[in-house]
């Protein structure tokens, strides 16, 4: 039932709804109100005029003032190439013991090898240099080929046994299987694991394995077992093992040894990024 009235106790026309007895009085709004609510009518109207708004077909209004947000990001963009050109031009010019003396070249160098790292490193070493079986840890302080910012940078730059780099590292371990017997190989596995350590499962089988050491192994590893970084062998006394620890894993690599490849970066993102690599994997506290 619609029926106007006028409120008692206000004296106001009320507007002729009603629900269960209850009034809607028409009170007028505020005009201050009212005005402002034109006024962004208004501003809305003029704000789609002037900025691109509306959508057509295939595009959108572009506006009468030009804007494009667009635009904006590739003047931001280009201005922060612009801003990090200088630093680029002289990590470029400069080696990387040169970089690292540089504590504003060095910052550089870090963060942006550090997203290098996270684009081409860590399907390998991990998003934390960790790194896993087969690949080894970067944060430590064990370095097949020497840990100096400028071992890491060749190491880098060339790979490690990749072909087509005729600077690669390269380092082979012969299969050991077709070379000593079965009783030899089991010998010597229990002395390297003793290097380390490591429990070694029957202590007679060590004494001989010295012997095989020394006739076979010794000329890469050294007669202590600590390696020699010319040659990529590996420290046997750390108990820092890329492919396993305990006499199983040592008697398969003896037996059959397994020999990884790492890219040769500089061929793929060029002498300024692997620098900058070089300089961040040397950051991560195990850089000599």
């Amino acid at each position: 039932m619609t029926e106007k009235h006028i409120d008692e106790a206000t004296g106001i026309a009320t507007t002729g709804h009603e629900w269960d007895g209850i009034r809607e009085l028409n009170n007028p709004l505020p005009r201050w109100w009212v005005w402002t609510f034109y006024a962004t009518i208004v501003w809305a109207l003029a704000y789609t005029i002037a900025y691109p708004a509306w959508p057509m077909l295939k595009s959108a209004t572009t506006g009468l003032l030009g804007y494009s947000s667009r635009a904006d990001v590739r003047a931001e963009l280009a201005a922060a190439e612009a801003a990090k050109s200088q630093y680029m031009e002289a990590v470029a010019a400069k080696s990387v013991d040169e970089i690292i003396k540089d504590d504003t070249l060095r910052q550089f160098a870090i963060s942006a090898g550090a997203a290098a790292f996270k684009v081409n490193c860590v399907q390998c070493h991990g998003s934390g240099a960790q790194g896993s079986v087969g690949y080894p840890n970067l944060n430590d302080d064990d370095w097949l080929w020497g840990g100096t910012a400028d071992q890491i940078y060749h190491t880098v730059l060339h790979g490690i046994r990749f072909a087509d780099d005729p600077e690669t590292r390269v380092s082979e371990m012969p299969a050991f299987g077709d070379i000593i017997d079965a009783t030899q190989i089991a010998q010597v596995s229990a002395y390297v694991a003793s290097l380390s350590g490591a429990p070694v499962a029957d202590q007679a089988m060590v004494e001989p394995g010295a012997t095989v050491f020394a006739d076979n192994c010794a000329a890469c590893h050294g007669d202590d077992g600590k390696g020699n970084r010319d040659l990529g062998a590996p420290n046997l006394t750390d108990a820092i093992w890329l492919r396993g620890e305990g006499e199983a894993a040592v008697a398969a690599q003896v037996r059959s040894p397994r020999h990884g490849v790492m890219p040769a970066w500089g061929a793929r993102l060029g002498d300024t990024k692997v620098k900058e690599l070089a300089v961040y994997v040397h950051s991560l506290g195990g850089g000599e």
